[in-house]
């Protein structure tokens, strides 16, 4: 029986942390499906616009010889995206291990038969570090505000 793995992204400015969860999500399926989500969940979850547009997204992400399928994923809501994947493994960062969200997607996984499996957060690389260096996004470290960046 084959296990089908799904690892959801905005992977927006594709960068090695989002390559690192694909490779590490390639090794705990036999089939794996990339959700690349819209534009409009891109706003709703960060607060700001993709940089790179979803259709381009999609194309990055289907270009990899790890990923063998893509599809739009329009949910917040990982556990909405099941009906449509049926996957047995969803993987995500383990920046939600832990968090409310983490707790309620695998106990929803759960009822379903499917569960969460988390790899570590690339913490170095970022595309809200990338938007940060490229000027495009405020340091709150440095007391950045969005008001004080140029328009």
């Amino acid at each position: 029986m084959s296990v089908i793995g799904y690892v959801p992204g905005a992977f927006d400015l594709f960068h090695i942390g989002h390559l690192t969860i694909i490779r590490r999500a390639r090794g705990v399926c036999d089939h794996l499906v990339a959700g690349v989500v819209t534009d409009d969940v891109v706003r709703a979850v960060k607060g700001r616009p993709p940089v790179v547009p979803h259709a381009e997204r999609m194309e990055i992400v289907a270009s990899l010889r790890l990923v063998d399928e893509v599809v739009t994923d329009p949910y917040q809501d990982k556990f909405d995206m099941w009906p449509l994947v049926r996957f047995d493994v969803l993987v995500k960062g383990d920046d939600w291990r832990g968090t409310p969200k983490g707790a309620k997607l695998e106990a929803d996984l759960a009822t379903v038969g499917a569960r969460v499996v988390y790899f570590p957060y690339t913490i170095h690389t970022s595309s809200t570090l990338l938007r940060r260096f490229l000027g495009q996004q405020p340091d709150p470290a440095a007391g950045d505000s969005p008001a004080s960046q140029p328009a």
